[in-house]
């Protein structure tokens, strides 16, 4: 996705996956900038050590506690940056719900609520461990249920959906006009599948992978990102896999 958007604007640049063991992570992300990197996409395990190796953070990143973009600036400072949130709010277009139901309560959950809040929507956290749910809506200001009832937006940030054969059964699904799966693969998940089935608007997790992809481009290019060629690369056969990897 990364690479075909910089061959599209002509930039002689390269996204590479760098593996990097939890104990190595400061070390090798303060030696990318001498190696000629402008910048890095953080995931699992590593959202947390880059919120705290960053030298500045962004508000999103600060309030969610969570860095997914890191910026290599000129000044030699490394600027943390959580492109998930953002990445919502564009998946979500002129759209803006006035009620929010957020299934889940990790990191992928904090981006979410927190874009929502944001955006001015009354937000409502589910977990199957309810105190979790009501530990993170007491952090950001939010109501918790262990019932969900209907809502205008519907967002799953579990893992439900991401090993073939998980069922629908194991989330507490409420009617709603839009639903987000932030869990993605190379054919449409069971909770797109059922959204569409209802005739609910249904926003799918590679949607949600372009446009977070989108935000971090451009704060490493300083140019608008090539959405449209970025969502092309992904629906591939070949990139969808690469992009879980």
């Amino acid at each position: 996705m990364m690479n075909a958007a910089f061959a599209e604007l002509g930039l002689d640049w390269r996204y590479l996956h760098l593996p990097v063991p939890p104990e190595l992570f400061e070390e090798t992300v303060r030696a990318l900038p001498g190696s000629g990197y402008r910048g890095a996409n953080v995931t699992i395990p590593h959202k947390i050590a880059a919120h705290e190796l960053a030298d500045e953070l962004t508000d999103a990143a600060a309030a969610i506690g969570a860095v997914n973009t890191l910026v290599f600036e000129d000044s030699g400072r490394i600027t943390g940056d959580n492109t998930d949130a953002g990445g919502l709010i564009d998946a979500l277009g002129e759209e803006r719900p006035a009620s929010a139901l957020v299934l889940g309560a990790g990191g992928a959950a904090r981006a979410a609520v927190w874009a929502l809040r944001h955006m001015g929507a009354e937000v409502t956290i589910w977990n199957r461990t309810p105190e979790r749910a009501r530990e993170l809506a007491g952090e950001f200001g939010v109501g918790w249920t262990e019932r969900p009832a209907t809502t205008e937006l519907l967002v799953n940030a579990t893992s439900i959906g991401l090993a073939r054969g998980d069922s629908l059964e194991a989330l507490p699904l409420a009617d709603a006009g839009t639903v987000v799966d932030l869990v993605y693969g190379r054919e449409p998940t069971e909770l797109v599948r059922w959204a569409v089935r209802r005739g609910a608007r249904a926003i799918d997790g590679l949607e949600i992978l372009v446009r977070q992809g989108a935000r971090s481009f451009e704060r490493w290019t300083g140019r608008p990102a090539p959405v449209d060629t970025m969502r092309r690369a992904v629906s591939s056969p070949v990139s969808s896999t690469s992009a879980r990897s």
